[in-house]
């Protein structure tokens, strides 16, 4: 495994600590991590979603944490209040393996951004999330 490979797990560990910390539980994986950036970025609070929603869910949060990276702009809100995104700038053609560290990596910046949760700047020499 490569060193970046590497510090990107440390990353996620940390930053999957910093969420069980706040909801009490810690994500199972990226799919789930997403679901919740989706429900914040809706922005109707906690509720029941059916199974479509859900899905609508997890494409909100992969638009907007892309969106860091100039993948995607915002478009505007539809007459539910749900975001609508659009595709600005061409995604590389990664992997599964790839693509997975390229959301995680901006997940990661978006919980740093938008909560100024510090998890990339953490000694990477540890596995301490305190560090």
């Amino acid at each position: 495994m490569f060193k970046r490979d590497l510090d990107l797990d440390r990353q996620w560990n940390r930053l999957l600590l910093e969420i069980e910390k706040q909801i009490d539980k810690k994500p199972k994986d990226l799919n789930e991590v997403l679901f919740l950036v989706g429900v914040q970025e809706l922005g109707h609070g906690a509720k029941r979603f059916e199974k479509e929603e859900k899905q609508d869910l997890m494409h909100i949060a992969i638009c907007k944490v892309l969106s860091l990276a100039g993948y995607y702009e915002l478009e505007g809100l539809d007459k539910d209040g749900w975001p609508h995104w659009k595709l600005v700038k061409k995604l590389p053609h990664f992997d599964m393996l790839e693509q997975e560290k390229l959301l995680k990596m901006h997940v990661i910046e978006y919980f740093e951004r938008e909560y100024g949760w510090r998890i990339s700047v953490a000694s990477e020499g540890s596995d301490n999330p305190e560090n």
